[in-house]
Parts: structure tokens; sequence; C-alpha cells
């Protein structure tokens, strides 16, 4: 697995109880196991709040910190049955692992991504559960949600564009690029999250695959709402952006 091969010295790998879990030791100081259970946090006073989707992602903050803790849920039948349970085939081929190494990387190289803080999993025999933590992007809105309070201003759009080239052009391929994985933060600046199951590749059609899907997302949302709120101008700026040779780096 390509994305553990220049793992940085703060990287850290330890054996836990029925798993292992990686974490960054530059941010995350006297981490322990302990930081995976919600209920840590809130016995100590130190849950911010939630975000939610198909697993409840939740905020939380220790000595100026904040962080996102997200359990590993599976959707669709799948979910209905196994919920959270995985095939263990392996540390490196699990989901939190994987997703955070991946997410390491994309960080390490300067793109705009929550910096991963950790990621375990423990077995149950065949079979295993995972949890991810990454920073807290403060003052974050995804792109989701500032559709359905308002109209987004063509500068949004075009910048969302330019987000998504970066990504494309490093060789990212998102499993799920949809409007709730976009977020706004509170400088402005346009971050993409959420890479389970996402991968790097060589690039391709898959490019202009996700982005089908991204418009598929953007329709869903708006349906309900009164018109104006996401336009084909709005789109097509969105693309404007993404083949905008002078896109930021």
């Amino acid at each position: 697995m390509a994305e553990w091969w220049t793992l940085g010295p703060e990287a850290k790998h330890l054996v836990v109880s029925r798993g292992a879990m990686l974490y960054d030791a530059s941010r995350a100081i006297n981490f322990s196991e302990g930081w995976f259970d919600p209920a840590f946090w809130a016995t100590h006073g130190q849950v911010d709040g939630a975000a939610p989707g198909r697993g409840t992602t939740l905020f939380v903050s220790t000595r100026g910190k904040a962080f996102a803790l997200r359990h590993y849920y599976r959707g669709g039948l799948p979910g209905k049955m196994l919920r959270d349970s995985y095939l263990y085939r392996g540390a490196l081929l699990t989901r939190p692992f994987r997703e955070w190494c991946l997410t390491y990387q994309l960080h390490r190289h300067g793109l705009p991504v929550p910096a991963p803080v950790a990621a375990r999993f423990a077995r149950d025999g065949f079979w295993y559960h995972g949890d991810l933590i990454t920073e807290r992007i403060d003052g974050a809105q995804s792109l989701g949600a500032r559709i359905t309070a308002g109209a987004v201003s063509i500068a949004d759009w075009v910048a969302v564009g330019r987000c998504i080239r970066r990504f494309h052009d490093f060789g990212l391929y998102h499993a799920d690029l949809n409007a709730n994985n976009l977020l706004f933060a509170g400088d402005g600046r346009v971050l993409l999250i959420d890479f389970d199951r996402s991968e790097l590749r060589a690039r391709g059609l898959w490019c202009d695959t996700t982005l089908v899907r991204l418009r598929r997302s953007l329709l869903k949302i708006t349906d309900p709402l009164p018109a104006g709120h996401f336009t084909e101008t709005d789109w097509q700026s969105l693309l404007a952006g993404y083949a905008d040779a002078r896109r930021d780096g």
C-alpha cells in the first residue's frame, strides 16, 4: 500500500486491545485509545456537538484543539445486517487505516483537507470495526448547507471547481463526491473531506464521473427548495473554475 511508504516520524503505530491504531504525535499530545470512545469525551465535558450522516460525527475539544470523531458504519442493505462490522483482511486493508494514510498524504502535499489525527480498528473474530479522528475545520459549513440556506455566490462556485481540479490533478478519486463533503472554512477556503474508499489513480474518465455524481447530489438537495438555490449558471461557474489553468495552488 503506497500510502504507507512515506509516513513521517510523527506517525506512530501501536498495537492495542484487539487491534491497532495510528496517530500523529505532533497533533495529539498524550494520545490514548480512550479518544475513540464518545463516552470518554462526554465524561470530561468536551463534546461540542455532532454532525448527522450515515453515522454521527462527534465534535470534541481538548487543550485548545478541536477534533471530529467518526465511527465507520455501512450503508445500504449491508448496513442493515452488519451495521459497523467489516471483514478483516489485514491491518493495511482496514478502512480507517487506509483513509488515515491517504488523508495524511493529501495533507502532506498541501491539498485542502483536515489534518488526520488518529485511526483505530478493533477485531472481533473475522470482523473488525473502526474509527477515525481528524482536525475540525474552524467555522466550516458544507456546500450542501450553504445551498439550503440560500444562493451561493459565483465566486464560491468557481472556488469549488478549482478545489476539485486540484484533487483530480493529484490523482485523487473520491468515492463519494457530494455537496456535503465539500466544506467552506471560516476563512473562505474550500476543503474536501471523507476519503473512505477513495484512492489515488491516473487521470481518466473517472474525473468526469465524479463530477456527474456531484451534480446529482446538488440536484437532490435543491429539488425540494425554491428556484434559485442552484442554477445552470452556478454549475457552469463551477466547471469554469475546474477548467481554469490559473487555479489556486
